[in-house]
């Protein structure tokens, strides 16, 4: 199965997570199967310390599977390792129609910004460094911004995801 990528990028609080939330029954209702991906620049506790696949992690197991009869779950410590590509990650997961990435804003992959001017800060689409399509904002498009760049309603996730289910690859 061929998977298509499509990622979501934006300063925090801008909603990109609200968003996949609200896209994926959109997905799931079209027939797809829908992973994602979500990069986070902190450690992140999956377990409280003292559970026994957090303490098998603890005693140095690089990785650790903890399985019921509703999910499972892999934990792999990368022990100063550097933190696998997307591509890596990407072919770890099961296969799907559409993968939707949150982060991982300088990969090169097909995405749209979330932005809400209320933040007060910059929108990444103005830096150089940073390619989108889209954005998906609650305000109207400004003069100053690329002509070419699409402007989608961030309170309309039914155009946000044709739009993304076009411009996936």
């Amino acid at each position: 199965m061929t998977q298509k990528v499509f990622g979501l990028a934006g300063r925090s609080g801008s909603g990109k997570t609200t968003l996949l939330e609200a896209l994926l029954p959109i997905f799931i209702a079209k027939g797809l199967r829908v992973n994602v991906i979500k990069h986070s620049h902190h450690d992140i506790t999956l377990e409280p310390p003292g559970k026994d696949s957090a303490r098998f992690r603890a005693a140095g197991a690089q990785e650790v599977m903890v399985s019921s009869p509703y999910r499972f779950a892999i934990v792999h410590e990368l022990r100063e390792q550097p933190q696998p590509s997307l591509a890596e990650q990407l072919s770890r997961l099961a296969p799907a129609d559409l993968t939707l990435i949150e982060g991982f804003k300088h990969d090169a992959m097909a995405r749209l910004e979330v932005f809400r001017p209320e933040l007060g800060q910059t929108p990444l689409f103005a830096q150089a460094d940073f390619d989108c399509l889209a954005v998906a904002s609650d305000v109207a498009k400004p003069d100053a911004a690329p002509a070419a760049l699409h402007w989608l309603p961030l309170n309309a996730p039914a155009v946000i995801a044709d739009f993304i289910l076009l411009h996936a690859r």
